[in-house]
């Protein structure tokens, strides 16, 4: 019989890039299925995000973690005894063609890409102890072209090609590794369209569902994934854009 629940109690979930957009949203379905939660941001504390729109920190961990030094990406692996769901939701995007700088380029691939290995590397022993998931969130850019930004499509490619490598080579331990492609979310990331009424009315105009997405539609996603429901899933990165691609 199929387990249809999405009960997460007693579970451990880590976020890596948990504290603001589609990652908070995340974090807050896992807390509301009864999973221990944790987060993690750039900042130094929680307290430093009680402003933001989009940042509900309220019943999860926070640990700072800067994405980019991998030395913080070990250390933060010691903080833990149990993984059960481990989602990189960590990005990074720079405008105004600074991407074709080659330092600008090597530290978004750093962020958005590398740091995906590192964080699955780390977590690896613990994730397999679990028969546990992975989940890497990439973008619909890892399918077109995006002109103005080489190093964020170059990444989230990446992060696809890596999806599907790591799902084939760690099946065989139990790990279901699987992937998000978002389309337009309505994010701290994305406010240079969605803050631009012509950009804004362009793209809902090419979304057949007519509208943008919010967090809150990315993080069902991962919980599908997360859960029983998606067994037999492995190696797969889901486009979740409003039909945008299509």
């Amino acid at each position: 019989m199929i387990d249809t629940s999405l009960d997460f109690t007693g579970k451990t979930v880590c976020i890596i890039g948990g504290s603001s957009g589609i990652g908070n949203a995340t974090a807050q379905a896992f807390r509301g299925c009864g999973a221990e939660v944790h987060v993690t941001g750039t900042r130094a504390s929680e307290a430093d995000y009680a402003a933001d729109a989009g940042s509900d920190l309220a019943g999860l961990t926070f640990h700072q973690l800067d994405a980019a030094d991998d030395s913080a990406i070990i250390a933060l692996r010691q903080k833990f005894e149990q993984m059960d769901v481990l989602i990189c939701s960590q990005g990074m995007v720079l405008y105004k063609r600074a991407e074709f700088e080659p330092e600008n380029f090597a530290k978004v691939v750093q962020v958005n890409l590398n740091s995906l290995m590192t964080c699955a590397g780390q977590f690896y022993d613990l994730l397999k102890q679990a028969k546990g998931s992975l989940i890497i969130v990439s973008s619909t850019a890892a399918f077109h072209a995006t002109v103005g930004n080489p190093g964020y499509n170059a990444s989230k490619a990446g992060a696809a090609g890596l999806t599907r490598t790591l799902g084939k080579a760690w099946a065989p331990d139990g790990i279901r590794v699987n992937g998000i492609a978002p389309g337009l979310i309505a994010t701290k990331m994305t406010k240079v369209t969605t803050d631009n009424p012509k950009r804004r009315e362009a793209t809902i105009q090419s979304i057949p569902l007519g509208r943008i997405g919010d967090p809150d539609d990315m993080a069902g996603l991962s919980l599908f994934l997360a859960s029983p429901l998606s067994n037999y899933i492995v190696g797969q990165t889901i486009i979740a854009d409003g039909g945008l691609l299509l």
